[in-house]
């Protein structure tokens, strides 16, 4: 599965998915880019999942026909150390996310 980090989250991340291609945005030369042509990005490069923890995508941005699948992951602070505690529940949801579906793990 290929997966794309948001910016904002800890690259040290990609450490936990050691059986799935992961890209951080920066490696893509895509910072800064807005949540819209993100998306329309990462489909052109055929990403299967976006790792984010940004929580006005879900409302900035309509999913319905993208064949990227978002996972918001709900922290109150973008550090590995809270992040990694995650790492079990994004494993078991990366066995069965859909294109175009919105997922929420954490708080």
């Amino acid at each position: 599965m290929k997966i794309l980090l948001d910016e904002d989250l800890p690259r040290q991340l990609r450490r936990f998915f050691p059986d799935h291609e992961v890209f951080t945005i920066q490696w893509m030369g895509w910072q800064g880019k807005e949540n819209g042509e993100l998306l329309l990005l990462m489909e052109k490069e055929n990403f299967d999942v976006f790792l984010t923890a940004d929580k006005n995508l879900r409302y900035q941005q309509n999913l319905s026909g993208s064949r990227v699948a978002v996972i918001l992951l709900q922290v109150s602070r973008l550090r590995i150390e809270e992040l990694e505690p995650l790492v079990p529940e994004i494993l078991r949801r990366l066995d069965f996310v859909k294109p175009g579906q919105f997922y929420e793990i954490g708080k």
